[in-house]
This record gives structure tokens, C-alpha cells and sequence, in this order.
């Protein structure tokens, strides 16, 4: 075929999920049409027409022909609307228990009574525009409608994308191009991306995003700029998200040359609550602030003399009356504090429990460390009952591959919520810690750092863009699987063909345990490259600070591998309840998968294969690399599935993360082995490089630093 016939077929990913093409199945389409033949769907507001803008777009789409909008209740098959905007949806309201679903949740049924009209049914806009989305959820992977019943409400009351995007467009540890937010355009010129974003957002149920960077920029909170971002939140709003800033902390000093940013200072807590006003009166439903504080350089209360909670509490106070909430990030950790990194957030923060205001919380990160490709779940979850606690994930791959590996999150997502703390007994779930199930807090929420970008597909690799969805499907409904989650983006984002979405589905779940193997295994850590974190570097030593460092975290030695955080070490497993310390803490009873991230384990140390450490070292490499291999070869079997562009496109990048996840087990296995002492098995592919080649390879201008 014509190169350039085949690129004119192909989708270029802009779309997302949100594709609504000709539904295919001529029975299906015509029982579709059958239900949509005419719909009443009343009122007015901004919300409303945002909601009734997509349907109509959708149906056009799915159906090949516009909807009719019927005035009259009675003759129409479909209802839409909220008890105060429709007569219908208020005399149903009591029968469909529409009371429980609350402000943001929904009804939806394929009919209301055998033979009537389907439905769309909630309490407010914003209820309405999720149970749209949901609907055409239903629609796109064609599930039949005479049998739908859903009765859907968050689970959480806040579901946030953290954007770590600078005021010069450049984003941290971004690989999918520059920022949404064009700046020095705004707020005269608002890109139609921005609505598209939004209603990729909302057909999630992602209510919250915080615009820059968590190593925040003050200028953020200058008029100019409060301009720029008002107009961001007029385009956000009809979708119901809220935006929120990243407050950097001595911003009064900054801005306005205070001779101090002390929180207890009169002056300064003034200058916040003057900020908060002015902010308010551009942006009447601002969320509030994102706040990291005292932790890799950034300013906080500690500068002078007072805890994170007096920091969090003095910007709590000037929201309180506007209804605005503090996020402040538990990553707090010091280069002059001589004590594993894991133990730091835990030591500095559980003696503050009940000491935040009610409306603070903390964002705490899954693990204790840095979103590694595996961590056990942080020992804060649970460990300050009196305190929220919101939940941070990681979406764009900072340690897995940038944009080039092909990593879905959904099992590494789960495996956190799923986690069981056993603060209050077994069943302890972290999912159960930042739902309130435990402590019974309403304040709850859970935030992933974006991996969006202006690159026409948004996130840079083709299937980047299921780690968005995973988040924002998993922070309406935690307990939804990976599994499932993965099957409807397929569906959604590429099409409805079985073989298709069986083998990519594998190949999906198949990915994060794959990256985990062929980068750090068996509870390894923190092995990447100095700076970037762009391909292995378990040699990195002797930088500013040890925990930056890899040989910090991996203390290979000729004894044996692995950070012991047991009574014999760092002691950071005392931190979590007794029943997981004791899981953990012998060597027999300790997951593999977690091995060296609690113990320093002998290389001669016999496995749960038979093996000895070094030898299992070895095969886990080299497992994930042939993971890596099967994922291609799978891949390969799908050509003429799908359109040829997106198919080459993650072919090529699934050719990449062959060849690199040999380098991270070459290059990983080549430096252990000079402490191990031992040789490769044979069974095993030998190197192709040296480790002298790999020590010396340098990366230049890798995106996102």
C-alpha cells in the first residue's frame, strides 16, 4: 500500500478513548437506534449542554444519524435529566433509590419498566454528565442496553490529575512533548484542547487538577498569571473540575520581599489570606493548594522552626472560608537526616496526627521511596487514623521506560490499593485507608501525576494513554480490576474485534511485570541512571546527597545484595502492624518479589526455585526479557487489527523496549557480578556488551528532566 494512503487511514491517537465510530453489528445498531429514537432531555446549564453536546456527537457517530430531541416526556425512549430539571426523572427519583447515588453518581437503565423508555438520572448536572459518559461506555463496547442497569457513585471524593508542568511550557519528567497550558497565550487565546482534555477527563470522572509543578513557581499566584489560569478553570468547569496550584511556600517573600515566611508570623498569614481572596474572586470554585514543602530543596515551615502541620494549617485557614482544601504531599525526606529514606516521612509526620486542620490532608505516595517499578505500600497508610490521607500514583513513567516502554499501571495501581495494611486487622486494604472505611473521614481522594502532553496522541507511546484511564477509572472505583479496565480501553481506544483485544489485553498485563524484572528485580531499587532516570545505572555513587544514589539502595557487597530494613538494619519494618513485620522480616517468609527491598540477603541464599540468589538474580532478568520478546511477538500477530499507523508506531517502540530491556539486564547483571563473584548460567544468554561499554553510555537531552 501507498505509504501515504496508509497514513491517511490511520488514527493519530488525538481521539483517545473517546472514539465513536460506526457501531458495526447491523442487529446491534439498529437495537441502539431502537432505544435513541427520540430523546427528552430538558434544562439548561453549563453542565447539562456540555453533557447533551457529547451524546449528540457520540450518537452521530455510533449510529450515522443525528438524535431527535423530544419535548415531551411521554413520547419519547429515552430520559435525561435531574429531579429539578425533569417532571419524569422526579417521579422516578424514589423508585431508583437516586437519593444513595449522592451529588456526583448516576442511574442509568436500558429501560425503566418493562417496555418503557431507558433512562439517565441524577441529582445534579455534574451526575448527569458522568452518567452520559457512562452510557457511551456502555455503547462502545457494545453491551446490549435492554439489560443495563448501573447505579454508580465515586468512591472518593477527590480524583486529581497533578500536573508537573513549569510556566516555560518545559514539564518534569514529561515525555509526551510540552504543556496544555500555552501561558504566554493565555488568557486571550484558549487552545480547543484544553475542552478536549476536559471531556476526556470527565468521561472518567476526574474532578481536580493541579496545574504546575509540586517544585512550584510563584509567580503562579501574581495577577497576570491568575488571569491566565481563570481562563483554564471557565473551560474545565462545565466538565466539573476544579483547579488547583501549586503553592510554593515562601511565595510572601518571593512576591512581596516579606522579610519572613514564618506561617505563625501575623504578616504573612495575612499575605495568604489576601492571596486566597484575590485567587477566589477570579475563581469562585478554586479547589485550593497542592503544597510540597520542606523536602529536595523546596521552602517550608521547617525553614523556620515549625512542623509541616503549622505549614499546612496556615494555608488551610485562608481556604476554610471559601471552601478550599490543602493537598500537602508526605514526600518530605532531608539530606542532613542520616536515616533510610524510607523511615523519614513516617518519623517526621505520624507524631502530627490530629494536628492538621480538617481541611488538610496529606497526598502520600504508594511506596516510601519514588515510585519505583515495585515498592511494598508506604507505612503511612493507616498509621495516621486522625489525619486524610489521599493516595498518589505515578501515570507518567519517570522509572518505567519514559514513553518508550510499553508499561500498563493497572496491575501496579491495584496492587497498592489491594495492599493489606492490618492497622485495624485483617482487611485492612490501603483502598479501605483512603476510601474513610477505617477512620470514617469524608475528606478522601486520590491523585495521579499526569503523563499528558501536547504531542498529538497526549501521552507519547500509543498505550500510555491506559495508564490515564486506569487511574481515573480506578479513582471513581477502586475496586474495579486491571483486567477489566483493560479490556473496555481497548475496545474504546482501538476496536471491538475479540483476537485483537484478548492478545493485547495479554500483552497489557503482561508489561508491568515484565518492566519490574528486567529493571529491578526481587525487590531492587532505584537502579537507574543518574539525573534522567533514563536506562540502568546500578554503578551511580557519590553524588550530593547517598539517597540519590543507587549503590545507597542495592549495597551490593561480596557478602551479598539487598537493604536490610530489619531490627539488624534500618529497622524501617517496625513501621508497619506487627502482622506484616512479621510476614517480612524472615528471610523464608518474606515475598521474593520484596526480598532485597527489607533484607541483605547471601549470595549462596537457596530460593524458593532451588537456586541460589544469584542464580535467580539471573533467570528474572533474564525472564523479563523474554517477556519483553513475547510482548513483540504477540504484538506482530495483530497487524491488519487495527489501523497501520498506530500499529507500526508501537511495533517500533515494542523493537525498543526489546533492545533495552536486554541492556538493563546485561549492564545489571555485569555490575552485580563483580561483587557476586559468580558465573552467568549457561542456559542464559551471555552478554553482548561489556560492562566498561555500558559504565561509559551517556544519554544527552532525554525529555522531561
Amino acid at each position: 500500500m501507498n505509504p501515504l494512503t496508509e497514513r491517511e487511514q490511520s488514527d493519530d491517537g488525538y481521539r483517545l478513548w473517546l472514539r465513536y465510530e460506526r457501531v458495526d453489528e447491523p442487529r446491534l445498531c439498529e437495537a441502539y437506534r431502537a432505544v435513541f429514537r427520540s430523546i427528552h432531555f430538558p434544562g439548561a446549564g453549563d453542565s447539562l449542554d456540555a453533557a447533551r453536546h457529547e451524546l449528540d456527537h457520540a450518537l452521530r457517530g455510533l449510529l450515522g444519524a443525528a438524535p431527535q430531541w423530544e419535548e415531551s416526556a411521554a413520547a419519547a425512549s429515552f430520559l435525561i435529566g435531574t429531579p429539578s430539571s425533569s417532571a419524569a426523572c422526579a417521579s422516578w427519583a424514589e423508585a431508583l433509590a437516586l437519593a444513595v447515588v449522592g451529588d456526583e453518581g448516576f442511574v442509568v437503565r436500558g429501560e425503566l419498566s418493562r417496555g418503557g423508555p431507558g433512562a439517565i438520572f441524577a441529582n445534579s448536572e455534574r451526575g448527569v454528565l458522568y452518567g452520559v459518559f457512562a452510557l457511551l461506555r456502555a455503547l462502545q463496547t457494545r453491551q446490549p442496553l435492554a439489560t443495563l442497569n448501573l447505579r454508580e457513585r465515586p468512591k472518593l471524593a477527590l480524583r486529581m490529575l497533578n500536573h508537573w508542568d513549569n510556566l516555560d511550557r518545559s514539564i518534569e519528567r514529561g515525555y509526551a512533548g510540552a504543556s496544555l497550558w500555552d501561558w504566554h497565550k493565555l488568557p486571550h487565546y484558549v487552545t480547543p484542547r484544553i475542552t478536549d482534555y476536559a471531556r476526556a477527563n470527565a468521561s472518567l470522572g476526574i474532578n481536580a487538577a493541579a496545574l504546575t509543578n509540586v517544585n512550584a513557581n510563584a509567580r503562579v499566584l501574581t495577577e497576570p498569571y491568575l488571569q491566565k489560569v481563570q481562563a483554564i478553570a471557565d473551560v474545565l468547569r462545565p466538565y466539573g473540575i476544579r483547579v488547583f496550584l501549586t503553592a510554593r511556600f515562601n511565595a510572601p517573600s518571593e512576591l512581596d520581599r516579606l522579610e519572613t515566611s514564618d506561617p505563625l508570623d501575623a504578616r504573612v498569614v495575612a499575605w495568604w489570606q489576601h492571596k486566597v481572596k484575590q485567587i477566589y474572586a477570579r475563581i469562585p470554585d478554586f479547589g485550593g493548594f497542592l503544597v510540597k514543602a520542606n523536602s529536595e530543596g523546596q521552602p517550608g515551615p521547617q525553614d523556620f522552626g515549625r512542623s509541616q502541620a503549622e505549614g499546612a494549617n496556615l494555608l488551610a485557614r485562608a481556604l476554610e472560608p471559601h471552601g478550599g482544601i490543602v493537598v500537602w504531599r508526605a514526600f518530605v525526606y532531608d539530606a542532613a537526616v542520616p536515616e533510610d529514606r524510607h523511615k523519614q516521612a513516617f518519623d517526621e509526620l505520624v507524631p502530627l496526627d490530629g494536628q492538621f486542620r480538617p481541611n488538610a490532608c496529606l497526598q502520600t505516595k504508594n511506596g516510601a521511596i519514588d515510585f519505583q517499578p515495585r515498592e511494598p505500600f508506604h507505612p503511612l497508610f493507616g498509621a495516621m487514623p486522625k489525619t486524610p490521607m489521599f493516595l498518589e500514583f505515578q501515570i507518567t513513567q519517570e522509572y518505567l521506560g519514559c514513553a518508550t516502554h510499553l508499561v500498563y499501571l493497572g496491575p501496579l495501581f491495584k496492587e497498592t490499593l489491594d495492599a493489606d495494611t492490618h492497622v485495624a486487622g485483617p482487611g485492612s486494604t490501603v483502598l479501605k485507608v483512603i476510601t474513610g472505611a477505617l477512620a470514617k473521614h469524608t475528606l478522601t481522594g486520590m491523585a495521579g501525576v499526569s503523563n499528558i502532553g501536547d504531542e498529538r496522541n497526549w501521552c507519547g507511546h500509543p498505550f500510555a494513554a491506559a495508564n490515564w484511564y486506569a487511574f481515573g477509572r480506578l479513582a471513581w472505583d477502586p475496586e474495579l480490576s486491571a483486567e477489566s479496565i483493560a479490556d473496555e480501553w481497548l475496545r474504546r481506544t482501538f476496536t471491538n474485534d475479540a483476537r485483537f483485544v484478548a492478545a493485547a489485553q495479554r500483552i497489557m498485563l503482561d508489561s508491568r511485570e515484565a518492566a519490574v524484572e528486567y529493571m529491578t528485580p526481587l525487590g531492587l531499587h532505584h537502579l537507574m541512571a543518574e539525573s534522567h532516570h533514563y536506562g540502568p545505572g546500578p554503578w551511580v555513587t557519590g553524588l550530593e546527597r547517598d539517597d540519590w544514589t543507587a549503590t545507597y539502595y542495592h549495597r551490593a557487597d561480596a557478602a551479598g545484595l539487598g537493604f536490610d530494613r530489619t531490627k539488624t538494619g534500618s529497622n524501617a519494618i517496625a513501621q508497619y502492624a506487627p502482622a506484616v513485620q512479621r510476614k517480612h522480616e524472615r528471610l523464608d517468609t518474606c515475598p521474593e518479589n520484596l526480598l532485597l527491598w527489607f533484607h541483605h540477603v547471601p549470595w549462596a541464599h537457596r530460593m524458593q526455585s532451588g537456586r541460589s540468589l544469584w542464580d535467580e538474580l539471573c533467570y528474572v532478568y533474564s525472564r523479563g526479557v523474554e517477556r519483553a520478546r513475547s510482548m513483540h511477538t504477540r504484538w506482530l500477530t495483530l497487524e491488519g487489527c487495527i489501523d497501520a499507523g498506530r500499529f507500526e508506531h508501537v511495533r517500533q517502540l515494542l523493537e525498543i523496549q526489546v533492545r533495552e530491556a536486554r541492556w538493563w539486564r546485561d549492564a545489571c547483571l555485569l555490575y552485580f557480578q563483580t561483587f557476586s563473584g559468580r558465573p552467568i548460567p549457561e542456559a542464559l544468554e551471555p552478554p553482548q556488551g561489556t560492562l566498561e561499554e555500558y559504565r561509559t553510555h551517556r544519554d544527552y537531552y532525554v525529555p522531561g528532566i
